[in-house]
C-alpha cells in the first residue's frame, strides 16, 4: 500500500494552505494497492516532534475504502486529536521544523467506536484487524 499526495510529496514541506498558517484544511491524500478483503480505512496524521510528545492531529476512521481523500473533506468518522476537537487540525509547531506523518491502515472490520474515539482507543481497536499501512512524511515550519 502507499499515501502520497499531489499538494506535496515525502519528506517536503506541507503548503501553509494545510496548516494553521492558512485555510488549516487537510490535503488531498492517494491511496495506492488497497489490499483485497479491506473494509475499512484508518487515517492518523501525528506529530512526534512536539515539545509534549507526539501530538495527534487528526484521527479518522471507518473510511470507505477509497484511492483519494479529498482536500477540506471529512472522509469517515473522525475522533480526538489533541487540540480536543474532533476535526482536521493542521500542522502548527511552536518552533522550528516539525514532521508530520499521515498514516493510512486497510481493515479486515468496521471498528465499533463512536466519534470522539482516542487515537489510543482506534489503535487498540485495529489490532489484530490491520491488512497493510503505510505512511508519509511532511514537513513544516512556521514562518
Amino acid at each position: 500500500m502507499q499515501i502520497t499526495s499531489p499538494d506535496f510529496t515525502h519528506n517536503a514541506p506541507i503548503p501553509a494552505v494545510y496548516t494553521c498558517q492558512g485555510k488549516d484544511i487537510n490535503p488531498t491524500l492517494v491511496i495506492e494497492g488497497i489490499p483485497n478483503g479491506t473494509k475499512t480505512l484508518v487515517l492518523i496524521l501525528d506529530d512526534p516532534d512536539a515539545p509534549v510528545g507526539t501530538f495527534v492531529h487528526w484521527v479518522v476512521f471507518n473510511i470507505p475504502p477509497t484511492n483519494e481523500i479529498t482536500k477540506d473533506s471529512i472522509p469517515g468518522t473522525q475522533g480526538m486529536n489533541d487540540f480536543k476537537r474532533e476535526n482536521y487540525g493542521g500542522p502548527c509547531p511552536p518552533s522550528g521544523t516539525h514532521r508530520y506523518f499521515f498514516k493510512v491502515y486497510a481493515l479486515d472490520k468496521e471498528l465499533d467506536l463512536q466519534g470522539g474515539a482516542t487515537k489510543q482507543e482506534v489503535e487498540a481497536a485495529m489490532k489484530g484487524h490491520i491488512l497493510d499501512h503505510a505512511e508519509m512524511i511532511g514537513l513544516y515550519k512556521k514562518t
